[in-house]
């Protein structure tokens, strides 16, 4: 059984690992171990020290135990505001802690419309609009045109966990342009791993979220990504 370790900041939607584990019924182990946080806050200032090599290199030094084959930054926010450059470099001292190759959700997103061939997004942010602007040029510089981006200005991301199905839905219809090929929904704060086929249905395109693809990336790190149901385009065939 294929084993990615995630490293997450903090309390909000860390539970939708291990209930995307349990679905999937022993297919894949996705074991978490949480990040130390200085401040919840989606602000540049904040993200940068919860990004910063000190508190990953002890939440990977903990993860090592479980024997990953694979370990994902699982923090969206807190691996854009570093830049491309600055992303590696946070993946590269993870792999180096745990001995095991690493990526973050940053980056996720960017490979995984490489592997669809999308070049045109919609962005269903739930940050302050500076911090998502941060996500836009990341994903720019990863070769990624952003036709939209609603930004909702909530700055915790514990606030962002409690928001239900249907708000999240309404996030991504309202985020929609005709123009996108894809919509990204980039918090991984945001509960989403059991709603990926209805954020599709609703707008009847590709919806990438920070969860789905932070499991992707650590899988296809590991090997080939299997199919797996009820995660979208993303998982729907072998890869």
């Amino acid at each position: 059984m294929v084993t990615v370790g995630l490293l997450y900041p903090g309390h909000s939607a860390e539970d939708d690992y291990p209930a995307l584990e349990a679905r999937l019924d022993g297919a894949v182990r996705l074991p978490v171990v949480i990040t130390s946080v200085g401040e919840d806050a989606h602000r540049v200032d904040a993200l940068l020290d919860l990004g910063r090599a000190e508190r990953l290199a002890d939440g990977a030094a903990e993860l090592a135990a479980e024997r990953p084959d694979a370990v994902m930054w699982a923090c969206t926010s807190g691996s854009f505001v570093f830049g491309p450059e600055g992303a590696r470099n946070q993946a590269s001292g993870v792999a180096a802690a745990v001995g095991a190759p690493a990526s973050s959700t940053s980056i996720a997103f960017v490979d995984a419309l490489n592997h669809l061939g999308l070049t045109k997004v919609a962005i269903a942010a739930s940050y302050p609009e500076d911090v998502a602007g941060h996500f836009v040029r990341f994903l720019t510089a990863g070769g990624t045109e952003v036709v939209s981006m609603g930004s909702h200005g909530i700055i915790t991301a514990a606030e962002v966990g409690t928001l239900a199905a249907d708000q999240v839905i309404s996030m991504v219809k309202a985020a929609d342009h005709p123009d996108a090929e894809a919509i990204l929904v980039p918090d991984t704060a945001m509960h989403t791993l059991a709603i990926v086929d209805e954020l599709e249905a609703a707008v009847g395109k590709p919806v990438l979220t920070a969860n789905q693809v932070t499991v992707w990336k650590g899988l296809q790190l590991a090997g080939p990504v299997p199919s797996l149901p009820g995660l979208g385009s993303l998982f729907g065939e072998q890869q």
